[in-house]
């Protein structure tokens, strides 16, 4: 099978399920933008950090490669299952928000994002997430499993924010709390 098909040489795209749209369609940003968030938690899972974070991250890019499945999919019957969100993967990211959070001291303002390369990394893939949460967000809500896919998002960013904390206190890096003025 050959990567080029010319099929989209005049800006059109298809659909799992045959429908033609334009390459800018709400639909093509919104997994398009979740496309990125992968390769963007795929650059975070590619730095010195523990393998047990690398192996989350993994798994939340699978489970991400579903939420655009379900964002492409517009037919009934596809011809093939398109898998799902289920209500365990969003458990999964709460349950490692609530163990990050249980070493990590409260906060009492906001941060500014830095301090080292791989948690400005991690800001930077938590902002992405938000654009993709906020782009799923404008899809007719008559999408098959949107509901589980916005949950996901959400709880995702919750995630990364609450990974970059835990990498800086890895790292030794300084988390710089926000005061207006500074």
């Amino acid at each position: 099978m050959k990567i080029y098909t010319r099929t989209g040489d005049e800006g059109m795209t298809s659909l799992i399920g045959g429908r033609r749209v334009p390459k800018h369609h709400e639909r093509i940003e919104a997994y398009g933008t979740i496309d990125e968030l992968i390769s963007w938690l795929g650059l975070i899972r590619d730095q010195n950090i523990r393998e047990n974070h690398k192996k989350d991250l993994l798994q939340i890019q699978d489970r991400l490669m579903i939420c655009a499945s379900i964002l492409a999919a517009d037919c009934d019957d596809c011809g093939r299952p398109i898998p799902q969100i289920e209500a365990g993967d969003i458990a999964f990211l709460e349950e490692r928000i609530d163990a990050m959070e249980e070493t990590l001291p409260s906060l009492s303002s906001f941060i500014l994002p830095g301090g080292h390369p791989v948690v400005s990394y991690t800001h930077i893939t938590r902002n992405v997430c938000r654009r993709a949460e906020r782009n799923a967000g404008r899809l007719d809500a008559g999408i098959k499993h949107l509901d589980r896919v916005m949950s996901y998002l959400n709880r995702l960013s919750d995630y990364l924010f609450v990974l970059s904390r835990k990498l800086s206190s890895e790292l030794g890096a300084d988390e710089i709390p926000w005061s207006p003025g500074l």
